[in-house]
């Protein structure tokens, strides 16, 4: 993993240092982010050193949690309801499928004249992306459950609380946490979609503003810093789907693996 980022920070320090092309030389090479980034005096504002930076992170953070929250309560029952009733899935599965396609983009002015103020609209176009994810993995999840189970539910009196508890949400957890991954990822780049044109903080919007300041290492900044904030949120996702599904590791003999 570190081999591989190395050799990235690399190939950006060699495009920038080295190569005659135009475009790659208007970029700001690692050396220079870094040192703007961990500056106690920026030149553009903002380092780990000055508050609004950990402000930036705060507001992004808190927009993309309540949209994958408001994503998973939404987005579970709707799923688990779509692969366990057919009329359900009838008669939403086309819906779905006409708004998924739709990008987050196109919701923004939808969101602006719907939602009063700035943080309503950032969420709702921040969850969109999410709530298919969780929505279609939790249906394929529910899917992939073999039909014997139902049967013999149905053979042993079984009541569909028992059938939703026992059956379908342990077989349907594995894809509902992988749900859970994507939507996560699919709330931060929304997320940036978003801030960039309906919001005030975040690093959507600083990455844009940076880019009409011309503050081009505080751009990288933003960049590296969504990244990092994405990946420790996808692996608090991870870990505590593995930790909820040890019972499968265990059944499947991969807990010594």
């Amino acid at each position: 993993m570190w081999a591989g980022c190395a050799l990235a920070v690399l190939a950006w320090y060699g495009c920038v240092k080295w190569l005659p092309i135009d475009a790659f030389n208007r970029l700001p090479d690692p050396v220079t982010v870094v040192v703007e980034w961990f500056n106690p005096d920026p030149d553009y504002g903002l380092s780990v050193f000055t508050a609004d930076y950990y402000l930036h992170i705060w507001y992004s953070t808190y927009r993309a949690f309540t949209a994958f929250a408001l994503a998973v309560v939404l987005g579970v029952p709707l799923g688990i309801l779509m692969g366990w009733r057919v009329r359900i899935n009838e008669f939403a599965s086309a819906l779905l499928g006409l708004l998924r396609p739709i990008p987050p983009l196109a919701w923004v002015p939808i969101a602006i004249l719907v939602f009063p103020g700035d943080e309503p609209a950032v969420i709702f176009v921040t969850s969109l992306v999410a709530f298919f994810a969780t929505t279609m993995n939790t249906l394929l999840g529910v899917r992939s459950i073999d039909p014997d189970y139902f049967r013999a539910a149905r053979c042993l009196g079984a009541s569909p609380r028992d059938v939703l508890t026992d059956i379908i949400i342990p077989g349907a957890l594995p894809s509902i946490f992988t749900g859970f991954q994507i939507a996560m990822g699919a709330a931060w780049f929304s997320l940036v979609a978003g801030e960039m044109i309906a919001a005030q903080y975040g690093l959507g919007f600083m990455i844009l503003e940076s880019y009409n300041l011309v503050q081009y290492p505080t751009i990288i900044i933003m960049m590296v810093t969504l990244g990092i904030v994405g990946y420790a949120s996808s692996a608090a996702i991870r870990l505590a789907g593995k930790r909820l599904m040890r019972w499968r590791e265990e059944s499947l003999g991969l807990s010594a693996i």
